[in-house]
């Protein structure tokens, strides 16, 4: 799903950039994908979708 339609950014880009860049706000995003510059309708979108993929990948993490 498009996150950013200014940027054309997806939901799958900014899992992406979490999982491998180890992003958690929208400051590191912007790091590495282009949004929010515009219109800005989206960073409340992308920290959502951030905020879900860091709990749903902490769930899975090898604790022991």
């Amino acid at each position: 799903m498009f996150v950013c339609m200014c940027y054309n950014v997806t939901d799958k880009d900014i899992k992406h950039a979490v999982n491998t860049h180890g992003v958690g706000n929208i400051r590191e995003l912007k790091q590495h994908l282009q949004l929010g510059d515009n219109c800005g309708k989206c960073i409340s979108m992308a920290q959502d979708i951030i905020d879900t993929q860091i709990i749903d990948e902490s769930l899975f993490k090898d604790v022991g």
